[in-house]
């Protein structure tokens, strides 16, 4: 049997920086405070500092009275960059890669150079610091036993549409993260999504001097930020739909109206160029009815009647032939 040779192990806690290790090191979201001194010693340690912005990571090494050598990762470099990082620790360098807050990795392209450094076989330890989502958690006053997170909304109309369908299927309480600029888009597009009396807390500038918390409903957050000069960095948690369930019980719906319901938001997937495969399996999670009858149930609803034909023209009527009519 040939033998395979161990991989190298990330050092354990407690240790100085090793070489040949990818270090995640966790930065602060706000308050300068936040930052560990185990964080603080590793920055100190590494030969090279990899960073989403070099001039944010500047201001957090002169507060610290480091002088690094600094190169820029981020979302829009990161393919060309990878090598140059896989180099230097394949050849020993001491390096640490750092988000401009947070953790990098999450809802970062950090991530994808730890994936690399996997496939690679380069050990990867991190260095725990602080992370909006678990502090918005943390804070937001919505269950948090069972969550999670789904970082920035995709930003193109049918596939944004589509996740926001999902959001509102969502049984545990749900994190999402928001640019100023979009803040109030995204509340009324969650409120034209069902989720209007969903409770959210609307958390902004976490750790900073203006933190805030609005505990509301979404559609009471639409009204009362629809005016307002928004600004900061901002992190929604939204009430799970099991959660809502029990806060907000609907009444037992007729057979007949639970499949209107049903086929209501096939269709409407249906508008959005969702397959009719796809859109069955989305409705089918929240649907009391089999995908089968599901399935069934929208293929009827396709003949043309009530105006929503979606069949291709018939030929013109002709002997043998018989032409199909709507109904009143």
């Amino acid at each position: 049997m040939d033998m395979v040779e161990p991989r190298k192990e990330a050092p354990a806690a407690g240790q100085g920086m090793q070489p040949g290790v990818l270090y995640l090191v966790g930065t602060p979201i706000g308050n300068l405070g936040d930052l560990s001194p185990r964080a603080a010693g590793v920055l100190a340690e590494a030969d090279w500092i990899a960073a989403e912005d070099t001039r944010h990571t500047l201001k957090l090494l002169n507060h610290l009275g480091l002088k690094k050598h600094l190169v820029s990762y981020h979302k829009f470099n990161a393919r060309e960059r990878e090598d140059l990082l896989l180099d230097k620790l394949r050849q020993g360098g001491k390096l640490a890669l750092v988000s401009d807050a947070g953790m990098p990795g999450i809802s970062d392209p950090g991530a994808d150079l730890v994936i690399a450094c996997a496939a690679a076989g380069i050990p990867v330890t991190v260095i725990p610091g602080p992370s909006a989502v678990i502090v918005a958690l943390a804070g937001s006053g919505l269950l948090t036993d069972r969550f999670a997170f789904e970082g920035f909304l995709p930003q193109p109309a049918k596939v944004r549409k589509a996740r926001i369908l999902e959001i509102a299927a969502e049984r545990r309480t749900l994190v999402l993260y928001e640019a100023p600029h979009r803040l109030v888009r995204t509340l009324r597009d969650l409120e034209q999504g069902g989720l209007a009396g969903r409770r959210i807390t609307v958390a902004k500038e976490l750790t900073k001097r203006y933190e805030a918390y609005l505990r509301t409903t979404v559609a009471q957050a639409c009204q009362e930020l629809a005016d307002q000069k928004i600004r900061g960095e901002y992190a929604l948690v939204i009430e799970g739909l099991d959660a809502y369930a029990a806060r907000c019980p609907q009444p037992a719906a007729a057979p007949e109206a639970e499949n209107n319901q049903d086929l209501a938001r096939i269709q409407a997937l249906l508008q959005q160029g969702v397959s009719l495969k796809d859109a069955v399996r989305q409705q089918a999670k929240t649907s009391p009815l089999s995908r089968n009858e599901l399935y069934r149930m929208a293929l009827g609803a396709m003949s043309c009647y009530n105006g929503g034909c979606t069949c291709p023209p018939e030929p013109e009527a002709g002997e043998g032939s018989q032409t199909r009519r709507k109904q009143p």
